[in-house]
């Protein structure tokens, strides 16, 4: 995938400097949407669906169950379905996560029961035999499954969303960021993460304090640990008050577009977001235009913070050697 980095791009403060800022977001969304076109119809891409196909998509009473044992869950399968499908084995000792099943079974057309039900049922239908019956729901069973982060052997194939480059001093400019843009803010060390495979995470930090809670798990890459915390940003000013779940896809369309704008502007490859919002919203990479200018206020928002901060550390003389998030 190309490179997305612009260095060189700066927004002086001209009378027309709104305009080209709008100007280059709206240039950098259609690139975006080129790139997630790109994405999708990888090999590499093709590859990420095929195995996402055949995880099992379980209702919403057994999706609490799974978060309810295993918060940190994120793909579930059973045991044979893991060593059958995917070529991994359980971890010795782990814990089996508990939901319900489906009991598939004949099904009188009346009384809706199995035959062995209905023999003791008061239904008297006796159209046409048991054997005759079609077959249907005709209850439920507690099934054990198990999460990928409790098996081993071949890895799942992953896509490369992470931002590289240079990123300076750009993740302590962030965080020096949160109070002009009401948040709370915590790197959170690798060993002490409490949010599975998430790379970051928005809440409410209490409920007496309102203000949103921006917690991100630190790593090495850098520029991939500042395009989280954009992302997260964005969750901030777009989401924070919002909780329908049918809106998800398109809240992760939004916030990950704004990381990949004001990364990008900060002088990164943030190429990867393209994979992000294809797995995200692999049918309809149009939204991100539908949601241009939700996206492009947020960008315009952050990058002023950050150009302002910057302003400021050049007023007082401090040393701005790699500060610069344009650097």
């Amino acid at each position: 995938m190309a490179t997305t980095s612009d260095s060189s791009v700066s927004f002086d403060q001209t009378d027309t400097r709104s305009d080209e800022m709008n100007s280059t977001i709206e240039q950098w969304i259609d690139d975006l949407v080129a790139g997630v076109d790109d994405a999708q119809a990888s090999a590499e891409f093709q590859e990420w669906l095929d195995v996402q196909s055949r995880f099992h998509d379980y209702s919403y009473r057994n999706t609490l169950l799974i978060k309810r044992q295993c918060p940190e869950a994120t793909r579930v399968a059973g045991y044979r379905t893991w060593q059958e499908e995917f070529d991994r084995h359980v971890t010795e000792g782990e814990s089996a996560i508990w939901i319900w099943a489906p009991i598939i079974a004949k099904q009188c057309p009346e009384c809706e029961n199995s035959p062995s039900y209905h023999e003791d049922s008061d239904c008297e239908y006796d159209e046409t035999p048991p054997e005759e019956w079609s077959e249907g729901l005709v209850g439920f069973k507690p099934a054990p499954v198990f999460d990928v982060s409790q098996t081993e052997g071949e890895p799942l194939p992953d896509l490369d969303t992470e931002a590289t480059g240079d990123a300076g001093d750009l993740v302590e400019q962030l965080t020096g960021a949160a109070d002009d843009l009401g948040v709370t803010v915590r790197i959170v060390p690798a060993e002490e993460w409490t949010h599975g495979e998430a790379k970051g995470i928005c809440e409410q930090l209490s409920l007496v304090d309102v203000q949103p809670l921006v917690e991100v798990r630190d790593r090495e890459n850098e520029a991939n640990l500042a395009r989280t915390l954009i992302h997260e940003y964005a969750h901030a000013l777009l989401h924070f008050d919002v909780d329908d779940d049918t809106e998800r896809a398109k809240r992760e369309v939004e916030a990950e577009a704004v990381a990949y704008v004001v990364g990008r502007y900060c002088g990164l490859d943030t190429s990867g977001s393209a994979f992000y919002l294809a797995a995200w919203e692999s049918d309809d990479p149009e939204i991100v235009r539908e949601r241009l200018g939700r996206i492009s206020r947020t960008a315009e928002e952050l990058i002023d913070v950050l150009e302002d901060r910057l302003s400021q550390l050049q007023r007082t003389g401090r040393s701005t050697r790699r500060t610069d998030p344009r650097s």
